[in-house]
C-alpha cells in the first residue's frame, strides 16, 4: 500500500518552477539539485547559494522553567545564554546515546529549539514529557513558518543589502529579530556548508516572496547572483565540512565523546544521559570519528567496513566527491589506536579495497582553503 503523502515546503511552488529534481527526504518532497550538485556546490563555495531547510522543526518553548528543563534536556549549558545568542547541543537518551543534534536560541521571552526533520516528532514528545510537571509550554510553529538559508563568501555582502536590520556586526552563533511591513522575522548568523553564511526565519504566508526578494539581481552587485542550491550540494558541502547528519554521523548508539563532540558537553552539570556520557569521558572512547582520503576517485558510502591488515576497524559514516579538494573522502568511526592522521587504512567498496589515509577533520575550513 502507499505510504502518506509527501509534506510540502511553503517554498514547493518555487522549486517546481526552477527545475528542481524533486526527492522524498524523510518524509519531505524536497529538490536534490536545480542545475547540477557540482555547480551548485561550487557556486555556494565562491559565491552565495540558497536552501530551502523549512523541513526542520522549530519549536518554541515558554514559561518559568523553560530555562531549566532545557538545561536538563541539552547536554551543553544554555541556561547563561543572553537573549540574542544560539547554541549548538546534543540532546542525549539515559544510555548516552545522541537522540538529535539542536540548536537552541533565546528571545527575550521565549526559547527557539530548531530539530533534524527525522527527528522532529521524537524531540517534539520528548520535550512534552520533559515539561510534564513544570511550567512550561511548547509551541510547535513548524509549519506556520519558513526557514531559508543563504550560505557562501558573498552571503553578507548580499544580504546587507537586502535584510532590513543591521548585519556587518552580527557575529556568527547570534540572530538579531525585525519587522517588515507587518512581517516578524528573525536572522541568524549560522549555517550548515562551512561557509559564512544567515538563515532566516518568517512566516510560511510570506516565504515565495523572501525567496524572490533574497534572489533576485541587486543593482550593487554583479553576477553572479544568489542561485538556489539543492540537498544534494547541501550533502557534499557539509562533507567537506565535517559537519556531522543525524544517521549518519550522530545517531542512538553513539554518544557525544564518541562523535568527537566533547566541547558541546557540560560534565559538571545533571543532563539527561550525564552518568552515562561521564564514564565514556572517564574511560575514553573505543573508538573515534576519523577523516579519510581515498586513492581513488570511487565514493565510499555509509556502512562500508574500514580495514586494517584485512581486519575490520571501523565503518564509513559518509563519503563523497569532494567537489573543493578534487579526491573522494569520507568519514568514518574506527578503533582507537588506527585514528592518528597519517595512518593507512582501507576502504571496501563493492568486491574492492580502496587505500585510504586518516586526516583530521575538517577536509576544507574557509579560513585555510583546501589542505594542501
Amino acid at each position: 500500500m502507499p505510504g502518506p503523502p509527501l509534506k510540502r515546503t511553503p517554498l514547493y511552488d518555487r522549486h517546481v518552477e526552477a527545475g528542481a529534481r524533486m526527492v522524498d527526504f524523510v518524509g519531505w518532497e524536497m529538490p536534490l539539485l536545480y542545475r547540477g550538485i557540482l555547480e551548485e556546490h561550487r557556486h555556494t563555495r565562491t559565491a552565495a547559494s540558497i536552501f530551502d531547510i523549512s523541513h526542520m522543526g522549530r519549536i518554541e518553548i515558554r514559561g518559568r522553567d523553560a530555562g531549566a528543563m532545557l538545561e536538563y534536556v541539552c547536554t551543553r549549558r544554555v541556561g547563561d545564554m543572553q537573549p540574542g545568542q544560539c547554541r549548538y547541543s546534543h540532546v542525549c537518551g539515559e544510555s548516552g546515546g545522541i537522540l538529535d543534534d539542536v540548536i537552541v536560541s533565546r528571545y527575550d521571552d521565549r526559547w527557539l529549539l530548531v530539530c533534524n526533520a527525522c527527528n522532529h516528532a521524537r524531540i517534539t514528545a520528548w520535550l512534552a514529557g520533559n515539561a510534564l510537571g513544570r511550567d512550561v509550554q511548547l509551541d510547535d510553529i513548524t509549519d506556520r513558518t519558513a526557514m531559508i538559508a543563504v550560505q557562501g563568501p558573498g552571503t553578507m555582502a548580499q544580504a546587507a543589502a537586502r535584510v532590513p536590520v543591521p548585519l556587518s556586526d552580527l557575529r556568527r552563533y547570534r540572530f538579531r529579530t525585525g519587522t517588515y511591513l507587518g512581517m516578524p522575522f528573525t536572522v541568524f548568523r549560522t549555517g550548515y556548508t562551512g561557509e559564512d553564511g544567515m538563515e532566516v526565519i518568517v512566516p510560511a504566508s510570506a516565504a515565495s516572496v523572501v525567496w524572490m526578494f533574497l534572489t533576485q539581481p541587486h543593482d550593487d552587485f554583479e553576477p553572479p547572483t544568489v542561485q538556489p542550491a539543492g540537498l544534494g550540494a547541501r550533502d557534499t558541502l557539509r562533507i567537506e565540512a565535517g559537519l556531522p547528519l543525524y544517521g549518519h554521523e550522530l545517531h542512538e548508539h553513539v554518544d557525544p565523546i564518541t562523535a568527537g563532540f566533547a566541547w558541546c558537553v557540560d560534565l559538571e552539570k545533571d543532563f539527561c544521559g550525564a552518568a552515562a556520557v561521564r564514564a565514556v569521558a572517564q574511560e575514553g572512547p573505543a573508538r573515534k570519528l576519523v577523516g579519510l582520503e581515498l586513492a581513488g576517485r570511487r565514493i565510499a558510502r555509509q556502512h562500508g567496513t574500514v580495514r586494517s591488515g584485512g581486519r575490520v576497524v571501523g565503518e564509513v559514516t559518509s563519503g563523497t566527491f569532494a567537489p573543493t579538494l578534487g579526491r573522494s573522502i569520507a568519514m568514518a568511526y574506527v578503533e582507537v589506536g588506527h585514528d592518528c592522521p597519517g595512518t593507512s587504512l582501507a576502504v571496501q567498496i563493492g568486491e574492492h579495497e580502496e587505500p585510504a589515509t586518516v586526516v583530521a577533520l575538517p577536509f576544507y575550513r574557509r579560513d585555510r582553503g583546501t589542505r594542501a
